[in-house]
């Protein structure tokens, strides 16, 4: 099967508010200490167990991973964190009043379902990625999952369009939920326990039947539970990994921004004579947010400015291959690349990435600060596109795509018996 029903360690009734953290790589180690201080009880104390050692240690110090398991015994130990003595799936629904893609900000709501997915399934790439993973992130990820002997952060998975599946989970949450906290940044998270064999067996052949599940984010936890399974000996990938399954049509993917060091040697003014040369440029007295693919917004020199890429351009990018028409991918061929001659984005120092979540602002105050020369505004990623990316077999270039909201560390974990 695709997925199945596993019995989750989560938190005990009443004590999720105390548990539910960030995504552990979401936050510092210095920002992890700062949300955990007066929390005994919240997962980052498992998740970046380096806030409980010296400041000065290396998070992938084995000490690090110890402090890791010790303090997910201590959770257990005193109750915070219950295991379900029955299999079960559990559906996960995420209300966010943060912004759509456009900037607005309308209250999003996606609803999922928390499960283990078929590792055998990944490795054959029914459940499709759309990136590369680094060997220290991977490494990470392994020693994490083997010193606390279970898989901690879930993967977020797409499903594609599927009103059955969604009528299920709707069914599944329509009564009160056994965990309903709102977080800090304002995300609420809801689940609910589906354990009766009806439903069990009822999403276990709809999700079964789907051709396919895409990775939106968590590539380098599914690459580390491939991994460790089998370096336990699971050959054949019979285990399974911690996912929650979300419907494509509820993601919400944001703009995923450039930060330039330097202008490369040119001053601003030979810089919009460059970019003249490719694409329109309209100064703007307001912060640009692009409205399709072709667009981009610039702040350079204290003003705003819109991008339009020439049209003949844009039309050459509409090829067989989805990666030529992503709104990243035409950035990097007409600006990045050309005007700035970087061509490795994913080492080349010169140039950095903020996630859609920190607002324009933040690509104003780095350039303002003198931290940046230049920031870039991209349109999107749009999920049909990852999925067309990943159903090619093809890679998506480096900090193309920021999922919001997040997942919560400490809602559900599986424990690897």
């Amino acid at each position: 099967m695709l997925i199945r029903p596993f019995r989750a360690l989560r938190p005990a009734p009443g004590r999720a508010a105390d548990v539910l953290a960030p995504p552990y790589d979401v936050l510092s180690s210095a920002e992890a200490r700062e949300r955990a201080a007066g929390k005994p009880w919240s997962f980052l104390h498992v998740s970046k167990a380096e806030i409980d050692l010296d400041p000065a240690i290396d998070p992938y110090d084995p000490k690090v991973y110890a402090k890791a398991a010790e303090n997910l015994q201590r959770l257990i130990a005193a109750g915070v964190l219950m295991r379900d003595d029955k299999p079960a799936y559990y559906v996960y629904r995420l209300t966010w009043p943060g912004q759509d893609w456009i900037g607005q900000r309308t209250p999003r709501v996606q609803t999922g379902l928390a499960a283990v997915a078929s590792l055998a399934a990944y490795a054959s790439n029914r459940i499709r990625k759309h990136e590369h993973t680094t060997p220290a992130k991977e490494d990470d990820r392994v020693r994490q999952i083997e010193a606390v002997n279970a898989q901690t952060g879930p993967v977020m998975l797409a499903y594609p369009t599927a009103p059955a599946i969604d009528a299920i989970l709707a069914r599944a949450a329509a009564g009160p939920p056994a965990v309903d906290v709102t977080a800090d940044d304002g995300v609420r998270h809801q689940l609910w326990v589906a354990a009766d064999d009806e439903t069990v067996n009822a999403l276990s052949r709809a999700i079964d039947a789907l051709p396919a599940l895409y990775i939106a984010d968590g590539h380098h936890r599914s690459a580390a539970a491939l991994r460790v399974a089998r370096e336990r000996g699971d050959t054949d990938a019979k285990g399974y990994f911690l996912a929650v399954v979300f419907p494509q049509g509820e993601m919400t993917i944001l703009d995923y921004n450039r930060v330039m060091r330097d202008l490369n040697g040119r001053s601003p003014d030979e810089l919009l004579a460059a970019l003249r040369q490719r694409y329109m440029v309209e100064p703007s007295d307001r912060p640009v947010r692009p409205s399709q693919a072709r667009e981009v917004g610039m702040y350079l020199d204290g003003g705003w400015y819109r991008l339009t890429l020439d049209s003949a351009r844009a039309s050459a990018a509409q090829t067989a291959d989805p990666i030529d028409r992503l709104p990243v991918t035409l950035a990097t061929r007409n600006i990045i690349e050309p005007l700035f001659g970087i061509t490795d984005q994913r080492t080349d120092k010169r140039i950095d990435f903020v996630g859609g979540g920190r607002g324009l602002g933040e690509l104003e105050r780095l350039v303002s600060s003198g931290k940046a020369a230049v920031a870039f505004a991209l349109y999107p990623t749009e999920m049909r596109d990852l999925m067309a990316v990943a159903d090619a077999g093809a890679v998506m270039p480096p900090k193309s795509t920021w999922f919001e909201p997040k997942l919560a560390d400490g809602m559900v974990s599986h424990v690897l018996d």
